[in-house]
């Protein structure tokens, strides 16, 4: 069996989703075997159920100031760490126990429009407000910093002019769905 694989998220989870899709035939490649989520009614929850994956939920406080998930990842024998969706950041103590093994998806063409407060309809909202010609995706590792840790992958996508954020927010989804699966099986 390939790389344990757990994936932490806070809202719908359609790339989650997404991911426990393309490895629930891949277990020689990776397999997912837990999802965190950092809300109890997070419809991402419903998801993980489909695929038979175990779910753990967990408040801010209980990330930051306990090692619940610490020992949730543990007990599934986690290896490998995703972010999909995820909108806390990790504690400095978790990502020292996945040093190049916890990865992230943005949606924007980082070092751009990354950081606090930059996710979802803020980062298209940005990228279109400064003129930018060209957005998409960056799936990074995570360090103890907002969207800084060492870049793995990048796909582009056009910014055209009549773009608002839902329709460039679309466009760039597209590559997420295309991309963050097979860059994390490689990464693995």
């Amino acid at each position: 069996m390939g790389k344990k694989i757990a994936i932490l998220a806070s809202g719908n989870g359609s790339n989650a989703e997404n991911i426990m899709n393309y490895f629930k035939d891949k277990e020689e490649v990776g397999k997912v075997v837990v999802l965190l989520a950092n809300h109890d009614d997070a419809p991402v929850l419903k998801r993980a159920e489909k695929f038979g994956v175990p779910t753990v939920t967990f408040s801010k406080k209980e990330l930051e100031e306990t090692t619940k998930v610490d020992e949730a990842l543990k007990s599934y024998g986690a290896e490998f760490v995703v972010l999909s969706g995820f909108m806390l950041k990790m504690p400095e103590r978790l990502v020292a126990q996945y040093p190049n093994a916890m990865v992230n998806i943005h949606p924007a063409l980082l070092p751009k429009f990354g950081g606090k407060g930059m996710y979802g309809h803020h980062v298209h909202e940005a990228v279109i407000a400064a003129g930018e010609k060209e957005s998409g995706i960056t799936i990074h590792y995570v360090n103890e910093h907002y969207d800084s840790g060492n870049i793995i992958f990048q796909a582009k996508c056009p910014v055209e002019p009549t773009d608002t954020a839902d329709t460039l927010a679309a466009r760039v989804h597209e590559l997420e769905y295309r991309w963050f699966p097979e860059v994390i099986a490689e990464t693995l």
